[in-house]
C-alpha cells in the first residue's frame, strides 16, 4: 500500500517534524553506545593493566617463581587465587620465562604452556588487548614479573569477563533508550504544537493552494483599479499596489516604513492610519480626490482601499455649474420676458421714442458689465468665468462685484487651476452670503449673526458675532498680477469665519453644510479646560462637522496654491465678513520687457507677494 505524503501545509509541517526529531534521537543514541562500548572495553582493560602491575610489585611471587615449582596448592597459586576472588576478576595467572602457568583458575591448566603468545612481556613491555583464550573472549593485560636486580622472571597475565562488559553495556541501553523516547515525545508534542498552531495561521491550505493563493493576489492586487494599503499593528505600511502608489504619491521604498513618514501630515495619512473613523471617507492627495475605506484585521493592522473621485468630482462641479448657468438664464428670461412686456406696453402707448431708449439702456448696461469685466481680466476662460458667475449671483440676489485695483493680463501659465481656485471661492462666498441673508427673519440681514452651522445656509465657514445692518450682500472679486505671481482676492458680507477656525476650513471634509452622512474624529474633544470626563459625562460634538462629499472646495484651493510654492489663507472684513486670499507665486509668464503687468499704487509696490506670504501668520 501506497503511502501518501500529507497535502496540508500543517500536516506536512508536523511528519516533517516528526521525522527529524526521530531520525536526530535515533543518531544520538546511536552516537552515544558507539563510544560507551569502547570506554567500557578500555576501562575492563585499564582494571586488568592495574591489576596485573599490583600482583608483579609482589616481591614474594617472584621469589617463589624462583624457588618452588608449579603446583596447585603452592604458594603461586595460592596468592594469585586469593587475587582473583578480591578484585573479582576471571583469571590471574603467573608465568615463568618459558610461558609455564604457576597458577590459573582452572588448577588442571597449571604447569602448562599459555595458550596466547607472552613474548611482548616477557620482553620487558606491557600489553592491553581485548582476546580469546582458555576460558573464553576477555579483556585481559599482561606485565612483566622482576625478581631480584629488575631481572624478568617471568609474567603476569590478568583477565576480566567480556561478558561482564556486554552486560555493563546492556544495562545502560534501557536508560538510554528511555531518556531517548521521553526526548522524542517533548519533541513531538512541539511539533504538533507548532502544527496546530501553523493550521490556524494557514486555515488549512495546501502548498500549491498557497502559491496559487499568492499568484492570485498578486495579479488581483496590481490589476484591479482601486488603490490597495495595507498596514500591520503598528502603522507601517506592509503592502501596497501599483494604484495605490500612483495615487498618494509613494516611492518603492515605502513598504516597512510608518504610514507617518512616507505621508505628509493631513486628513489623508488620519484616514489611513484609522485616526479618522467612518465608510467612504474624501480626502484629498495632491490634486486627486479620493474615496477611503478602511478594514481593521485580526492582526491589529488594516486594509485601505482608496478609489480616485477625481473626475466624478470634477464632473459634479461642472454640474452644479451648468445648474448655476441654467438658473441665470431661467432668471434672465423671466427678466427680459419683462422687458419684453414693459416695451410692448411702451408701444401699444404710442410713446415710441421711450421704447427704444428704454431697450438701449438695457443693452448697454449688460454689455458695459462683460466689458468691464473683459477689459480687467484678459483670460478668455477667467473673464467668462466671471461673467456667469455674475448672473448666478444675480438670480440668488448677490451682487459681484470686480474690484477696482482688478488687472491681469493674458499671461497666465495654467488657467484651468485659476479658474478651480477662484471658481471654489466665488461659490463659497456665494453660499455664505446667501446663507446668511436667508438666516435672518423675512430675509433681512440680521443684526447679530449665526453662529457656525446655524441656520439652512451653512457654508464651509463657521460664524462670528457682529451687529450692525447689511442692507447690500455682495461678494467682491481682485485678480492682482505681481510680477510673475497671481494674487486672487474674494471678499464677502456673510458670516465670516471665527478666528479659532481659519486653519481649519481648510482641512478635507470640513463643512457645516447640512448633509446626511457625518462623521467625527474617534476622539471628540472635551470641554474646554478639561482634562478629564466625570464618570457617565460623554464629551459634546465638535461643532466642526466632517461632510462627505462636501468640505473639498478650499482643501482643493490649499493643495492648489501650496503645489505653486503660495498660500491660502482667511482674514476678516472691516465692517463684517470674511477675504479668501490666494497667492501663486510662478503662476504667470514673465512680462514683456516693454511693458509691465503691475498697476502703479494699486499693487501696493514691488514685493507685493512677498508681503502676502509673510502675513499669512499675521492675526486680523
Amino acid at each position: 500500500m501506497r503511502v501518501r505524503w500529507p497535502r496540508r501545509v500543517f500536516a506536512q509541517v508536523l511528519a516533517a517534524q516528526l521525522a527529524l526529531t526521530t531520525g536526530v534521537m535515533t543518531l544520538a543514541t546511536c552516537l552515544f553506545l558507539a563510544p560507551l562500548g569502547s570506554e567500557l572495553d578500555d576501562e575492563a582493560m585499564h582494571r586488568a593493566l592495574a591489576i596485573a602491575q599490583t600482583t608483579a610489585a609482589d616481591p614474594d611471587i617472584a621469589r617463589e617463581v624462583l624457588t618452588t615449582a608449579p603446583s596447585a596448592r603452592g604458594p603461586v597459586q595460592t596468592e594469585a587465587e586469593h587475587i582473583r576472588r578480591a578484585t573479582d576478576a576471571l583469571y590471574v595467572v603467573v608465568m615463568d620465562t618459558r610461558g609455564v602457568r604457576w597458577s590459573h583458575t582452572n588448577t588442571a591448566e597449571i604447569g602448562r604452556h599459555v595458550s596466547t603468545d607472552p613474548s611482548v612481556a616477557l620482553s620487558g613491555r606491557e600489553i592491553r588487548q581485548i582476546d580469546d583464550g582458555t576460558l573464553g573472549r576477555s579483556a585481559r593485560a599482561k606485565v612483566p614479573l622482576l625478581g631480584p636486580g629488575g631481572k624478568i622472571v617471568g609474567a603476569v597475565s590478568v583477565g576480566i569477563a567480556y561478558a561482564s562488559v556486554r552486560e555493563r553495556l546492556l544495562d545502560a541501553v534501557p536508560a538510554l533508550l528511555l531518556c531517548a523516547g521521553a526526548a522524542l515525545a517533548v519533541g513531538a508534542l512541539a511539533a504538533y504544537a507548532v502544527s496546530r498552531r501553523l493550521r490556524r495561521r494557514t486555515h488549512g491550505v495546501a502548498f500549491a493552494d498557497i502559491s496559487a493563493l499568492l499568484d492570485e493576489r498578486e495579479a488581483m492586487l496590481h490589476g484591479v483599479r482601486e488603490g490597495v494599503v495595507a498596514c500591520d499593528r503598528f502603522g507601517r505600511i506592509r503592502l501596497a499596489n501599483d494604484e495605490a502608489a500612483r495615487l498618494l504619491g509613494l516611492g518603492a521604498d515605502a513598504t516597512g516604513r510608518p504610514l507617518d513618514e512616507v505621508l505628509p501630515p493631513g486628513r489623508t495619512t488620519d484616514v489611513l492610519a484609522g485616526r479618522v473613523t467612518g465608510t467612504d471617507l474624501l480626502t484629498v492627495s495632491g490634486r486627486r480626490v479620493l474615496v477611503a475605506n478602511r478594514m481593521p484585521t485580526r492582526d491589529g493592522g488594516a486594509v485601505v482601499t482608496l478609489r480616485d473621485r477625481t473626475e466624478l468630482e470634477q464632473l459634479g462641479r461642472e454640474l452644479d455649474s451648468t445648474q448655476g448657468l441654467l438658473d441665470a438664464l431661467r432668471a434672465q428670461d423671466h427678466e427680459h420676458a419683462n422687458r419684453l412686456h414693459t416695451v410692448l406696453g411702451l408701444l401699444e402707448l404710442g410713446r415710441h421714442e421711450k421704447a427704444a431708449a428704454f431697450v438701449a439702456e438695457i443693452a448697454d448696461t449688460h454689455r458695459s458689465s462683460a466689458e468691464q469685466i473683459a477689459e480687467r481680466v484678459h483670460d478668455p476662460l477667467l473673464s467668462a468665468l466671471l461673467v456667469g458667475k455674475a448672473a448666478v449671483a444675480a438670480e440668488r440676489g448677490v451682487s459681484l462685484r470686480v474690484s477696482a485695483a482688478t488687472l491681469l493680463h493674458d499671461r497666465v501659465v495654467d488657467p484651468r487651476d485659476l479658474v478651480t481656485v477662484l471658481g471654489n471661492l466665488i461659490d463659497n462666498a456665494l453660499d455664505a452670503v446667501a446663507g446668511h441673508r436667508d438666516a435672518a427673519p423675512g430675509g433681512a440681514v440680521p443684526g447679530e449673526r449665526a453662529g457656525p452651522g446655524e441656520g439652512p445656509g451653512g457654508t464651509e465657514r463657521g460664524g462670528t458675532e457682529h451687529t450692525g445692518p447689511r442692507a447690500d450682500p455682495f461678494v467682491e472679486v481682485e485678480l492682482r498680477a505681481e510680477h510673475t505671481t497671481a494674487v486672487l482676492r474674494v471678499a464677502d458680507t456673510g458670516p465670516g469665519v471665527p478666528p479659532a477656525l481659519r486653519d481649519r476650513i481648510f482641512a478635507e471634509g470640513w463643512s457645516t453644510k447640512h448633509a446626511k452622512h457625518t462623521e467625527h474624529p474617534a476622539h471628540p474633544p472635551l470641554p474646554a479646560g478639561r482634562e478629564h470626563l466625570t464618570p457617565g459625562e460623554t464629551a459634546a460634538p465638535d461643532p466642526v462637522a466632517f461632510h462627505r462629499g462636501r468640505g473639498l472646495g478650499l482643501a482643493l484651493v490649499r493643495r492648489l496654491a501650496e503645489r505653486y510654492g503660495g498660500m491660502a489663507r482667511v482674514t476678516a472684513r472691516a465692517g463684517g465678513g470674511a477675504v479668501f486670499t490666494v497667492v501663486l507665486p510662478e503662476a504667470l509668464t514673465p512680462a514683456p520687457a516693454e511693458g509691465d503687468d503691475t498697476v502703479g499704487d494699486d499693487t501696493a509696490g514691488d514685493g507685493f507677494a512677498e508681503r502676502q506670504l509673510m502675513a499669512a501668520g499675521e492675526p486680523q
